[in-house]
């Protein structure tokens, strides 16, 4: 089973600490530097900097709207939109590929090389391989490359900013885990309860079981004895002769 893995991002707290200081360009070259970072995937704390929203009504705009692709986005939405959008350094093309590679993994565990090329804009095979591998050694995902199905399987990726779209899908999920937790506790209590009934019949038959012995017992015991009188009565009653000497009488003619 594939997981999310959790990362402490302190990078992003020295941006943020940077962001409330700071307006114009200079603000606009922190931007750059946070999603230039190989160690900052999630961008939700420097989105709420109220100098980071006051961009959208300045010239600086594209950079915010930039750093919202980076937040939830896909690497398809940043070409879809790309001449509103600054352009991307490779560093920041590459990170944004590898949270396209995240948030696929989150809808499927096995991700056919198809979908990758074409959510990564990737027509190489060795390419994209190659791509997918450098995610996987900058600890963006970790996983397998099944060559013989072609597909990517992931066990688990960083995580990414939740956005307004994916409560309604966490709430379901989260829904569904809690039923089959109910169906679960009920399983396991009726399997007690039936565990119980199970114990108390066993210990009435012992108990059945020993009182029979006890009184198979009582029987054999009484028979015995029964016996033992029986061979007492029917025996000699009268002293043996044995011992006693008689002696004949004469008798004499006169």
């Amino acid at each position: 089973m594939s997981q999310e893995k959790v990362i402490i991002e302190k990078p992003l707290q020295q941006f943020v600490v940077q962001a409330l200081q700071l307006e114009g360009d200079s603000l606009v070259k922190v931007i750059k530097q946070a999603l230039d970072c190989v160690d900052t995937f999630v961008f939700s704390e420097l989105l709420e900097c109220p100098n980071v929203i006051a961009l959208e009504t300045t010239l600086h705009a594209p950079y915010l709207h930039a750093l919202r692709v980076f937040s939830q986005g896909t690497y398809l939405d940043y070409l879809d939109k790309k001449e509103y959008l600054p352009e991307l350094s490779e560093p920041q093309k590459k990170k944004l590929q590898y949270l396209t590679i995240v948030t696929l993994a989150n809808k499927m565990k096995r991700i056919p090389y198809g979908v990758l090329s074409k959510e990564l804009d990737v027509d190489n095979v060795r390419d994209l391989e190659d791509l997918i591998i450098e995610a996987i050694y900058s600890n963006v995902i970790s996983g397998n490359l099944d060559q013989q199905s072609d597909c990517l399987e992931v066990d688990w990726t960083v995580g990414r900013d939740v956005g307004s779209i994916d409560i309604d899908p966490m709430i379901d999920t989260l829904q569904q885990w809690c039923d089959s937790c109910e169906n679960v506790l009920s399983t396991v209590q009726a399997r007690i309860v039936d565990a119980n009934q199970t114990k108390q019949d066993a210990l009435k038959h012992r108990a059945a079981v020993i009182n029979q012995v006890v009184n198979m017992k009582k029987g054999i015991r009484n028979r015995m004895q029964d016996e033992e009188m029986t061979v007492d009565i029917s025996g000699p009653t009268k002293k043996s002769a044995k011992g006693i000497k008689f002696t004949r009488a004469k008798f004499w003619n006169k």
